[in-house]
């Protein structure tokens, strides 16, 4: 039975509890009428009214590193690492560090306190133990002010939220550190880029329906070669692999119709990258404007439409704390130039993060059929509606 960590319901109840006197108690924001308003609340359910916000609509003109810091004109905003890593003797772990911006105001409020923000962070870790079948996760939340949490490429790209944080080690951003230390695990990476940022969607501007704005700008660093080490409680490891990183940001970028999506950002053995996935509707359908990118090994890339990515359940599994059901194995085909068929499944079905408002499934996958890896999926909207969250 899978152990899980730092948030089980009661850790989950103190955290927030705590969290939000914290952050009720210093004003943590104050929105355009001069409520204070609580961080959960904001993240888990945004403002209806996006007036003001700016939103993905024209394809951009990229500049990196620059890039990789804050876009405060757009009201939602995460820094997404995931990575399959292994020790010498072939001890397989992976992680999740993901950091989210939202925005309560399309204008920053004047800041009579360096306590006051217009800014709220959410950081996600989890660490997967394949061998033990254990998987750890927390959750943290702050306000973007006085250092508590932020993003920056200026001078150099650093995304934190208190102690937990991404920093670049050169002036390009091409080498970044990773650390992060909850109660019972911690890891601590450095990252190699060796691949141009693979640009999503129409040269980054990746639509999620047919509305206008309805769309993010969307990049990933699909193959930063990793090591490092993890600790779980006493127990210390050195590890090599591979991470898989997205920044995106974007206004309502899901149409209303939206439930959730399942996303893979798959690494193979060829040294190519897939990322593939589906907006599931309330209907049953899949929404037709997402798609794909395939990366080659020189860093090249290919789009692929909806209708170029066929995934069919291959599996279930039965959250005993959800109580949600989620896809655990798939057939992935994609056609067209270069196309080709995988099986994909989870390394360990119990990867759910649960307790910390939005449940979801973020896991280690193994990939074997024409081509053969390792990657993460995600699975979202199957606990819960992600309508009106992004």
């Amino acid at each position: 039975m899978s152990r899980h960590s730092d948030v089980n319901w009661r850790t989950a109840t103190s955290l927030l509890v705590i969290g939000l006197i914290l952050l009720f108690g210093i004003s943590l924001i104050e929105p355009a009428n001069g409520n204070t308003l609580g961080a959960t609340t904001q993240i888990l359910a945004p403002p209806a009214d996006i007036s003001g916000f700016a939103r993905a609509i024209d394809a951009r003109e990229w500049q990196f590193p620059r890039d990789h810091g804050a876009h405060p004109a757009f009201q939602t905003e995460w820094w997404y690492y995931t990575g399959n890593l292994a020790t010498d003797e072939g001890r397989r772990f992976s992680y999740q560090f993901t950091i989210f911006r939202r925005a309560l105001t399309p204008l920053a409020t004047r800041r009579d306190s360096e306590f006051r923000a217009n800014d709220i962070y959410m950081a996600h870790f989890t660490l997967s133990d394949i061998k033990g079948g254990d998987f750890f996760h927390d959750v943290r939340y702050a306000r973007g002010g006085a250092e508590l949490a932020g993003a920056t490429a200026d001078p150099h790209y650093r995304v934190w939220l208190e102690d937990w944080q991404v920093r670049a080690e050169n002036d390009e951003a091409t080498q970044t550190r990773i650390t992060a230390a909850s109660a019972d695990f911690a890891i601590d990476l450095r990252l190699r880029q060796v691949k141009p940022p693979a640009l999503q969607g129409d040269k980054g501007l990746s639509p999620k329906s047919a509305e206008i704005g309805n769309a993010s700008y969307y990049y990933s660093l699909s193959r930063l070669l990793t090591s490092g080490r993890l600790s779980i409680g006493a127990e210390a490891y050195t590890v090599e692999g591979a991470t898989w990183m997205d920044h995106e940001f974007s206004t309502s970028a899901l149409g209303v119709n939206a439930r959730g999506w399942d996303w893979f950002g798959l690494t193979f053995n060829d040294d190519s990258e897939l990322m593939a996935g589906q907006i599931r509707l309330t209907d049953g359908g899949i929404e037709p404007a997402f798609g794909g990118l395939l990366i080659a090994p020189d860093g090249s890339t290919r789009q692929l439409s909806a209708e170029e990515i066929q995934i069919a359940v291959s599996d279930t599994w039965l959250s005993p704390h959800s109580s949600a059901e989620y896809p655990a194995g798939w057939d992935i085909t994609i056609s067209g130039p270069g196309g080709f068929r995988i099986a994909v499944a989870p390394l360990m079905p119990d990867q759910e993060l649960h307790g910390a408002g939005i449940i979801y499934w973020e896991g280690a996958v193994s990939i074997s059929g024409d081509k053969s890896g390792y990657g993460y999926a995600e699975l979202t909207g199957y606990a819960a509606s992600m309508q009106n969250r992004f």
